[in-house]
């Protein structure tokens, strides 16, 4: 009876998103605040970290290629927590729903903790911490009222505001490598470890950046054509965002010290590089920073609706309480984008209100990466259980491509887990910090599952390799 009312307030599909919205998703949710911090955040380590950058990108474009093919297969609401559930049961299903559930909301907060950054070069500039939770408060819940009006508003908010944050990003990639002075990339590790763990300490923070490549998936009810669309969206969307990251980082680094790029007072790192490239004129910068702040704004508009996503999925499936499967008059689940936008609130405030500079902003990003990466693993695992099966019952094309791939998303998926520590950190709390956070967060999940064990509908059947 609830599944019914849920599906009879679902989007019709003139509401839903075409191959251009579904790549905007993918894009917006990639490129979002996380690439336009992430010099300040990495400064610790210098310019090796743009090896870690590319690096991870051999893992999100394996990724991506994974979540292409497994939406090809089984186009499904949830992404992840689909794939987990059909391949293994309601209980892993379960795991994976309330993992990346953490990730979205608390992903949020990392978000708008570093839009803030953006936000305060031209207001409250001394970083008072009341003013600076107002601010992020306005960046958290305008996307949500977005996300309450209707898919429309989502899609067309999505679309433009990831053609102005290319702004920035193009002009770092281009007119930003002739302005590289080699010798800003000495000292080439400044971490006080072997290249190898300097290497995997800031891998685990890249992760954060390239989180999204699966957003396409966990939206397919949302996709027109998602067994056609939601693949293309995903490759495309990625391999897109790794170009400009990868050239953007080497402009970034290659124009501005480390030791500048890591002081408190220069977390805004591209505006600080486009001041930089522009000789000292502030108003390059600031033109920078309006782009971030509108970036920051479609990436949140994206993850607000992921937020609801999975929470909608697996309210249908009975995995989550009903309230999160109900769908509102405009054809959106406000239970779930209320609910997620509150926490990723909460999460902020006591961010703002705790530790401050690239501790905080490091210590909510490394425990996405935790959350995220046990749902990419698992999906990595279903495609590997579901392609050695078609192998062993019929010829079956791209087995090879398909394993190697999937092989690939596992081992990255595992690394990203053991490396998401701040090793930057001394004090046992603050190195251990992200995996105790992400625990806690389990934890709050396990009544909710005992609460949902019994009304858990069957998983779904596979459908056949094509």
């Amino acid at each position: 009876m609830a599944e019914a009312e849920v599906k009879k307030g679902a989007p019709t599909a003139p509401s839903r998103f075409g191959l251009p919205q579904a790549t905007a998703l993918i894009l917006g949710s990639i490129i979002g605040v996380g690439i336009f911090n992430l010099p300040y955040s990495l400064a610790s380590f210098g310019p090796i970290s743009i090896v870690a950058m590319a690096v991870t990108t051999v893992g999100a474009v394996a990724l991506a290629l994974m979540f292409a093919g497994l939406s090809r297969r089984l186009p499904a609401e949830g992404g992840p927590y689909a794939y987990a559930r059909a391949a293994f049961g309601n209980r892993v299903g379960f795991a994976n729903a309330w993992s990346y559930w953490i990730t979205a909301w608390a992903g949020n907060a990392a978000i708008v903790t570093g839009w803030v950054y953006y936000v305060e070069n031209f207001v409250n500039q001394g970083a008072v911490p009341g003013w600076s939770i107002v601010i992020a408060l306005v960046g958290l819940w305008i996307p949500a009222a977005v996300n309450l009006s209707g898919v429309k508003n989502i899609g067309a908010v999505q679309l433009w505001t990831t053609i102005i944050k290319f702004v920035p990003l193009a002009i770092m990639s281009t007119v930003g490598l002739l302005l590289i002075d080699p010798a800003n990339f000495q000292p080439w590790n400044l971490s006080g470890q072997s290249d190898l763990r300097a290497i995997a300490g800031a891998m685990a923070i890249c992760l954060f950046s390239y989180l999204g490549v699966e957003t396409a998936a966990v939206a397919a009810a949302k996709v027109r054509d998602p067994e056609r669309n939601v693949p293309r969206a995903t490759v495309f969307g990625t391999l897109v965002s790794a170009v400009v990251y990868l050239l953007s980082l080497l402009a970034v680094f290659g124009t501005v010290p480390s030791a500048i790029l890591g002081e408190e007072a220069n977390k805004a790192s591209y505006s600080v590089a486009a001041t930089t490239m522009a000789g000292g004129a502030t108003w390059v910068g600031d033109l920078v920073a309006l782009a971030v702040i509108v970036s920051g704004l479609g990436a949140l508009n994206g993850w607000t609706m992921i937020c609801a996503e999975m929470p909608l999925a697996a309210a249908r499936d009975g995995l989550f309480p009903p309230s999160f499967g109900k769908i509102s008059k405009a054809g959106v689940p406000a239970v779930g984008i209320i609910a997620s936008t509150s926490l990723s609130s909460l999460a902020m405030a006591v961010s703002f209100l705790g530790a401050s500079g690239a501790t905080v902003f490091n210590t909510l990003i490394l425990m996405t990466g935790i959350t995220a990466a046990i749902p990419y693993g698992f999906s990595a695992l279903a495609q590997l259980k579901w392609r050695w099966r078609d192998h062993r019952t019929l010829h079956t094309p791209r087995f090879v491509r398909d394993s190697v791939v999937a092989v690939v998303a596992l081992i990255f998926s595992v690394l990203f887990i053991w490396y998401s520590r701040n090793t930057g950190e001394t004090d046992w709390f603050l190195v251990w910090g992200p995996f105790l956070m992400a625990a806690g967060a389990f934890l709050v999940g396990i009544p909710v599952y005992l609460r949902m064990r019994d009304r858990m509908s069957p998983p779904q059947q596979v459908p056949p390799y094509h």
